[in-house]
């Protein structure tokens, strides 16, 4: 999943720690996305164009570097116009924070502030401070398109 900025960009990772001494760093909060950072592809570093020119793993995780020198901390971008639609029942993150979540009697939850990874499935965490499992026990519907998420009521905790 990928999280949107100002409605326009999708985060696709962070300039982490460097590696090696020729300009490589470790890519934070990468995509899962195969082939997001192969050499050749275009992103984006703090807003600016920047092409990959090296990629490899170390530790699980992407490292590359790019066709010019960026802080660490920024983030990595790509237009949301870019992003290959998401498969049936699947969603950005992006797609999701903001939706407002109601219970399967229409009572008013809160809204998504964001969506956690979780070691077995993700989690809806609400302004409220619910967490909600993003599993389709608890899901029963999401409308983008209406800006809505419905859950059943029984994920629901008190306080």
């Amino acid at each position: 999943m990928s999280e949107l900025r100002d409605g326009r960009w999708a985060s696709i990772g962070r300039v982490g720690r460097p590696h090696g001494r020729e300009g490589a760093f470790v890519v934070e909060a990468a995509s899962d996305v195969t082939g997001r950072f192969d050499v050749g592809r275009r992103i984006y570093a703090a807003g600016e164009p920047a092409q990959v020119v090296d990629c490899k793993r170390a530790g699980g995780r992407p490292v590359i570097r790019l066709d010019r020198s960026v802080e660490r901390g920024v983030e990595l971008e790509l237009p949301a116009d870019e992003l290959p639609q998401p498969d049936d029942g699947s969603y950005y993150v992006f797609q999701l924070v903001g939706l407002v979540v109601e219970d399967d009697a229409g009572n008013p939850v809160g809204r998504v502030l964001d969506v956690a990874p979780g070691v077995a499935h993700d989690v809806l965490e609400l302004e409220t401070g619910q967490l909600l499992p993003l599993v389709g026990e608890c899901v029963l519907s999401v409308d983008i398109d209406r800006g809505r998420i419905v859950v059943e009521r029984s994920f629901i905790t008190d306080g």
